[in-house]
């Protein structure tokens, strides 16, 4: 059932994302995967042992398995080869789709840390001591914190908007099943 097409980068990230589920439902299967590994032998407390049911045959899941490992491999590579040859325009400076990647994922962590830097900024430290309070002044302002917290945020939006339209635009080397 091939439809011979090209897929653009938002769908080839869908079926990478198929291709997943299928391998994890395959080794889970399995009676090597280590969910069923007590299930093959003989359990202390149940005396039950198990086999493969009828209608599952462990040597044809181990080929489907392989097939679709190889077509993970191949469907990253291709996914790869398109982020690093396409180049998006961001804060006036020409970067692959692999750094935009990269940025955003830098940028999402940073977003992290000043949201804990604003929530610490938004209250002082008071010490009582000798009969009076001595407040500690935070090393950076909230408001300062806040500006900075916003400021990541827009350029995450910004960057996050370019990836995914990316992904609309650009193709992948690869065929859609």
């Amino acid at each position: 059932m091939s439809s011979n097409k090209r897929l653009y980068l938002y769908e080839a990230l869908e079926l990478r994302g198929e291709y997943d589920g299928r391998i994890k439902t395959l080794k889970d299967c399995l009676p090597e995967s280590k969910r069923n590994r007590d299930r093959f032998g003989f359990r202390r407390d149940e005396g039950e042992k198990r086999r493969p049911s009828p209608d599952f045959d462990v040597a044809d899941a181990r080929k489907q398995l392989s097939a679709l490992e190889f077509k993970r491999r191949k469907i990253n590579s291709a996914i790869q080869k398109a982020n690093f040859n396409y180049l998006i325009e961001f804060r006036s400076e020409s970067i692959n789709l692999n750094e935009a990647l990269e940025l955003r994922k830098s940028l999402n962590e940073r977003i992290g840390e000043l949201h804990s830097q604003a929530a610490n900024a938004s209250y002082q430290s008071v010490i009582y001591k000798e009969g009076r309070d001595i407040v500690e002044e935070n090393e950076v302002s909230y408001s300062d914190s806040i500006k900075a917290l916003d400021d990541a945020r827009l350029s995450f939006r910004e960057l996050n908007r370019k990836i995914r339209l990316a992904s609309f635009e650009l193709h992948v080397d690869y065929l859609d099943e």
